[in-house]
């Protein structure tokens, strides 16, 4: 038999930066904090999210993306819901809001996982210089698509009373549920860098600020009714073995520290799942990597930050490099970075990295590259053959300055144009700017 799959809620918004994390890690804190067994999700690629989720709720967060995962590999992560009273899913950007080309099975949008997964939508509105056409808003919202429901709102940045009075009595008309209404100038919020928020690891207030989290949203929330809200559930179907993507090894060397973060949950579940030992080591405490590991992997994250810290960290790199002469080794994005000759700084000064490839990447000149991508692998990486087809996501303002080095792959973005960042291979050492999500057919 089948083990029954908790309800689930998804927490949208019509656009970014409208509320819907603080609402979320709210949500998730006060949960936790009742004793409720709460599952969170993130929609889409974000990098950051799920490390916060994991700090409010106590259990590890996945991605779900419709637009990179395939079907199975969307039920194994639903799945990873099993035992849990609630599935709490935060969206990313607006709800509808995806990529212009249609995947297989989503375009990347939020609504895309509340439809598959029967999951209704809470929309947190930032109702800030409007009234009585936020209920409008809501409407539309609730009537865009057929296969997407509405749970109801949560009002944002409210001003007064007289505010709230305003849109609930226009909500009522308009049959939608309001559970909550947030003051404006609350003063809970979390800080952020250019790539969006600091992650979880580096705030050192960071328990103090979720409970107050979720004292907020506790004192202006019905959290009773937002769970009997929630819908879908139902018995976990079969799960495909094959499935997540395959451990890169046996024994990974994983380099873990606030340089190198970004590195998907579900790859890591997936990777000890399928029985491969991690073994983490920081290089910003200049630690190299398990010599007797079999491969390297060097996720992303901040290296720019930490760029004179890396290139003086003498052993991490000796190690590095001793260990490159036998064994695979392979860097996304920041890591890829630093498996390169050198990264310039904003400020333009030069910081010898690796020297595994011959690529040199600059912040000089920042430019924002963004979006989801689809590789054909031209030459092996770990993990996967020659002929691989991968879906990932990039995130950036670092250039490539020089790439002398065989392309690791040809890459295209969401729309199917042919991008000029391939990647790199120089013998066993790997890189790419792409975030490795899933193999896809």
């Amino acid at each position: 038999m089948n083990s029954p799959l908790p309800p689930g809620l998804l927490i949208a918004a019509p656009r970014s930066g409208a509320g819907k994390t603080t609402v979320t890690l709210g949500l998730l804190r006060a949960l936790a904090q009742d004793g409720v067994a709460v599952q969170p999700y993130k929609c889409g690629p974000d990098y950051i999210d799920p490390a916060f989720h994991a700090a409010a709720s106590g259990r590890a967060s996945f991605n779900l993306d419709s637009w990179a995962m395939p079907a199975a590999m969307l039920d194994l992560l639903v799945a990873q819901a099993v035992g849990a009273d609630l599935a709490l899913a935060e969206g990313a950007m607006g709800l509808f809001d995806g990529v212009a080309a249609a995947g297989a099975s989503g375009v990347g949008a939020s609504a895309d996982v509340a439809a598959r997964l029967g999951w209704p939508v809470v929309l947190v509105l930032d109702v800030a210089g409007q009234a009585q056409s936020a209920a409008a808003v809501a409407l539309g919202f609730a009537r865009y698509r057929r296969d997407v429901q509405l749970a109801g709102v949560i009002l944002n940045r409210v001003a007064s009373d007289r505010h709230r009075r305003l849109i609930a009595e226009a909500m009522a008309a308009a049959g939608v549920t309001v559970f909550g209404a947030l003051p404006k100038d609350a003063g809970i919020c979390l800080p952020e860098r250019h790539l969006g928020l600091v992650q979880a690891g580096e705030l050192s207030g960071l328990t103090a600020s979720l409970d107050r989290m979720a004292d907020f949203v506790r004192a202006h929330v019905d959290i009773a009714a937002l769970r009997a809200a929630a819908g879908g559930g139902g018995a976990a179907g079969a799960m495909a073995g094959d499935a997540l993507p395959p451990p890169p090894g046996q024994r990974i060397a994983l380099a873990s520290d606030p340089a190198f973060s970004f590195l998907y949950p579900h790859l890591l579940t997936a990777w000890r799942a399928a029985g491969a030992e991690v073994v983490p080591f920081s290089p910003l405490a200049d630690q190299a990597p398990d010599p007797g590991a079999d491969v390297v992997w060097l996720p992303g994250g901040y290296p720019e930050l930490h760029a004179g810290r890396i290139a003086a960290a003498a052993q991490f790199l000796a190690g590095l490099r001793a260990f490159a002469e036998t064994g695979p080794v392979h860097g996304e994005c920041g890591g890829y970075m630093v498996l390169g000759q050198a990264l310039l700084d904003a400020d333009g000064v030069a910081h010898r990295m690796a020297g595994l490839l011959g690529l040199v990447t600059s912040y000089q000149a920042r430019k924002l590259h963004l979006g989801y991508r689809r590789a054909t692998l031209a030459t092996a990486m770990p993990g996967f053959a020659a002929g691989a087809a991968l879906a990932g996501h990039e995130f950036h303002y670092s250039t490539v300055v020089t790439q002398p080095d065989l392309p690791l792959a040809e890459v295209r973005d969401a729309t199917g144009a042919v991008l000029a960042e391939t990647g790199s291979k120089r013998g066993m050492v790997s890189g790419s700017y792409f975030h490795l999500i899933a193999e896809v057919q």
